[in-house]
């Protein structure tokens, strides 16, 4: 079967959008050829990616899982592409980006802009790592950068809060609290909590509990070892369960499926914070300049003053 990448992409914006002429125009085409451009994709993979209607544009079953398949398989070419770029050419300088699965959006999009925006010629290669993980990479030499989520203090490794941001409910669109505009959190004392493994980011899972046990109660909580994102979020569009993630990541997983819905958590909110990472004895130009230019995109999109540790 051959997919060509760039009606991928061409579909993420839809998805995304979920309006054809401002995915359209987002693309810089005109919007009869992204249409037939989807619908080629649709005879490609033999099934409809989109219910659509005069008043609005809806993924189907097939659609949400592409939606999120096709940024992983986007995000993994255009890092084998990379790398054999750089196989053949040491002109550029590179840096190895290791991020949390629950960056993967809206978050690690804006930063990898506005450092190719700074740096046109730094090659950043992104790879997903949990939270946990991302210091013993560091240490190894196995990645320059981390994205982490409420990482802990690490000998040996620099830490800079670059954005910080409320804690949202995922659940089902058919799940009795899906009707609540806002969640208070005692609502979920008699709820099944769907998370990652503690080990995988030990001090978001700790908060979590702590903002529960001060709600008045003690959570419920499922955990997968490892589990892929795409499996995390099918189990809440078809189960009883409520996931708790960062609001950016939670509001593009929602957008992506219909089937899933974002709420905010209230009484008392919690907050998760995404922390960029580096090995302190790294005093390079190049690290000096990338941790620069985060700070100035975590500025320009209000993410929250730096506050280095």
């Amino acid at each position: 079967m051959d997919v060509n990448p760039r009606l991928l992409q061409y579909f993420v914006a839809v998805a995304e959008e979920l309006h054809f002429g401002r995915a359209a125009t987002r693309l810089h085409i005109s919007q009869p050829s992204l249409s037939q451009q989807i619908r080629k994709l649709e005879r490609t993979l033999g099934t409809a990616l989109f219910i659509r209607s005069t008043r609005q544009v809806q993924l189907t079953d097939a659609g949400r899982t592409l939606a999120l398949e096709a940024p992983v398989a986007l995000s993994a070419l255009a890092r084998a592409v990379e790398l054999t770029r750089l196989a053949g050419s040491k002109t550029e300088t590179t840096v190895r980006l290791g991020y949390t699965p629950v960056a993967s959006f809206e978050t690690l999009s804006t930063l990898l802009n506005a450092l190719q925006a700074d740096h046109p010629t730094l090659a950043v290669i992104p790879s997903e790592v949990f939270s946990a993980e991302i210091p013993k990479h560091l240490h190894n030499g196995e990645l320059d950068l981390g994205l982490a989520l409420s990482p802990p203090s690490c000998e040996g490794v620099g830490s800079e809060f670059l954005r910080e941001e409320s804690v949202s409910a995922l659940l089902s669109a058919h799940h009795r609290l899906a009707a609540k505009p806002v969640i208070p959190l005692s609502l979920l004392h008699e709820e099944t909590l769907l998370l990652f493994p503690r080990q995988l980011a030990p001090a978001y899972y700790d908060d979590i509990v702590a903002a529960c046990q001060e709600a008045g109660f003690s959570p419920d909580i499922r955990a997968f070892d490892e589990p892929p994102v795409s499996a995390w979020l099918a189990r809440l569009s078809s189960g009883r369960e409520v996931g708790l993630a960062p609001s950016a990541f939670a509001e593009h997983a929602a957008r992506a499926g219909t089937a899933i819905v974002r709420r905010d958590v209230v009484k008392p909110s919690i907050m998760a914070k995404l922390s960029l990472m580096w090995a302190s004895n790294d005093p390079s130009p190049t690290m000096v300049s990338v941790l620069a230019s985060a700070r100035q995109c975590a500025e320009r999109n209000g993410w929250l003053q730096s506050n280095i540790r």
